[in-house]
């Protein structure tokens, strides 16, 4: 399964889930644009550790919720490594669970830019590229909150049914020039920004696994990876369930 020849570009992928994701692109021998916002110093550490282990990419600061910074970092692209052939729009904000009366439309807004607008104008601005190659992989990362229902989660999971929806209807309509769009839907994985989580929380949630342990990044990686190899051509529209068989999400 090599992915030699390929540019990949992770968004958010300076920690946590992203950086599992963008490290197994690249181990798997695509070219990886890691992206961040904000933390220099961590992204910085995250690439230098990439580039040690023998990894060949580009870090690129940019704010994929808006055009002018997806514009900034495709530029980056171009330049350095040459057109983006597997998308992964993974980067986030906080998620807080509150009920309705607490949210806002801003809080609301946040959650659309993030997961509706940026995977919306990133795939806009790779299409060109993947349609005159005949190839593209896109891979968008929702949840199982969505299918479960999760209360005191309104706005985040109106989001992830939204870019749901996108996926589908893209795969479809990019599908007759090589490329495929799936979806993986994690469970929860801890990650550095559920540290302060409720243990009873976790406790009670591991306890629904009928696999009996956590996921990990390494396991929503590796069905990242799936979708994208050369021998996953004909698959395409479908959503992958990625959460040790926990049946409310399946």
């Amino acid at each position: 399964m090599s992915l030699k020849g390929k540019v990949a570009l992770v968004t958010g992928s300076s920690k946590g889930l992203g950086k599992v994701i963008a490290f197994a692109l690249g181990e798997a021998g695509a070219s990886v644009v890691f992206n961040y916002a904000n933390n220099a110093e961590t992204a910085q550490a995250t690439f230098a550790e990439y580039q040690k282990g023998g990894g060949h990419g580009i870090l690129v600061q940019a704010d994929v919720t808006t055009q002018e910074g997806i514009d900034h970092l495709l530029a980056r692209a171009q330049a350095e490594l040459g057109g983006i052939d597997i998308l992964i729009p993974n980067a986030t904000p906080d998620q807080p669970q509150r009920p309705i009366e607490e949210y806002d439309w801003d809080f609301y807004q946040q959650m659309i830019d993030f997961f509706i607008k940026s995977p919306f104008l990133l795939t806009q601005a790779v299409a060109p590229h993947m349609k005159a190659r005949k190839w593209g992989r896109i891979v968008n990362i929702t949840t199982e909150a969505f299918e479960k229902s999760v209360p005191n989660f309104s706005a985040y999971c109106a989001a992830k049914g939204g870019q749901t929806g996108f996926s589908r209807s893209i795969s479809t309509e990019l599908a007759p020039f090589g490329i495929t769009v799936n979806i993986v839907s994690p469970g929860w994985v801890p990650v550095e920004r559920h540290a302060d989580d409720p243990q009873e929380d976790k406790d009670a949630y591991l306890a629904g696994i009928p696999l009996g342990r956590w996921g990990t990044p390494a396991d929503i990686a590796n069905a990242i990876l799936f979708f994208c190899r050369e021998e996953s051509g004909f698959i395409t529209g479908q959503t992958l369930s990625v959460n040790g068989g926990n049946a409310q999400a399946r």
